[in-house]
């Protein structure tokens, strides 16, 4: 699904901030929140996903970086299988951005070269099976998405969905993850690489965040230690913060070779 854009820009110099590295951004710049756009890749062989990987690693990554899109993350779920799914996180600095990608690649000599089997793969030869698209607004608690330093890339990323019975309570547990649990999760290692509101696209109401660990048993003592602190049993406990969520969609997911993050 294709998402629907709003017609307002916000301006916005591009930063990209590095866990346990300096953050050189201008004051105005901290004040806007990014944008993602957030793809989920269908696929039914192996060999679709390889070329959902290869179009992204060179052709669409490519493309996006010279229009100033990036770090582009791909990822695909942790267990290998035939029909796992290809996750595509695109980072943007405005809605405006956003708006004008397809232009920007339209107009892109080298892409659309590149590109093209990928694009205008014949019925009888598809590239995936579909592909789902969500637009979603970073927190104001965490308005950067932060990606790992270079020389600490972890190996096991956690994507989660948490859908709300209505937008006033999916606006309540957003308040209650910049009331503490973002903190929380830093201080404790899970590591968050980005947390955003979705604004048109899949399971509505809901807000969509991504965490990381080294392994995927120091990731799971990660949480163990986030579900026993204090400020968690607090938060939970707050009668302010009752019943803000429906259902949690967890997927545990690995970098692909396309992947920039």
């Amino acid at each position: 699904m294709i998402s629907k854009i709003f017609p307002f820009t916000v301006a916005l110099v591009a930063a990209v901030v590095l866990i346990n590295s300096p953050i050189r951004v201008a004051a105005t710049d901290v004040e806007t929140p990014q944008y993602y756009e957030l793809r989920i890749y269908s696929t039914q062989s192996a060999e679709q996903q390889q070329r959902v990987n290869d179009y992204w690693q060179k052709a669409a990554i490519p493309a996006y970086n010279r229009a100033g899109v990036q770090p582009v993350g791909v990822f695909t779920e942790l267990h290998d299988s035939a029909t796992n799914k290809i996750y595509v996180l695109l980072p943007f600095n405005s809605v405006a951005d956003f708006a004008a990608m397809s232009a920007k690649l339209a107009a892109d000599a080298d892409y659309q070269q590149s590109a093209a089997g990928f694009l205008n793969a014949p019925k009888s030869n598809p590239a995936y099976a579909r592909f789902e698209s969500s637009l979603l607004v970073a927190f104001e608690g965490m308005k950067r998405m932060v990606v790992p330093s270079a020389d600490h890339r972890p190996n096991v990323f956690e994507l989660r969905t948490y859908e709300s019975s209505s937008e006033g309570k999916g606006l309540n547990k957003i308040k209650m993850f910049e009331s503490g649990e973002i903190p929380l999760m830093k201080q404790i290692g899970l590591a968050p690489i980005f947390y955003g509101r979705t604004l048109a696209g899949l399971n509505m109401p809901c807000l969509v965040y991504m965490t990381c660990g080294d392994t995927l048993d120091a990731h799971k003592q990660h949480w163990k230690a986030f579900s026993a602190s204090p400020v968690w049993q607090g938060l939970r406990q707050a009668l302010q913060y009752q019943d803000n969520v429906s259902r949690v969609i967890s997927i545990l997911l690995k970098r692909t070779p396309a992947s920039q993050i």
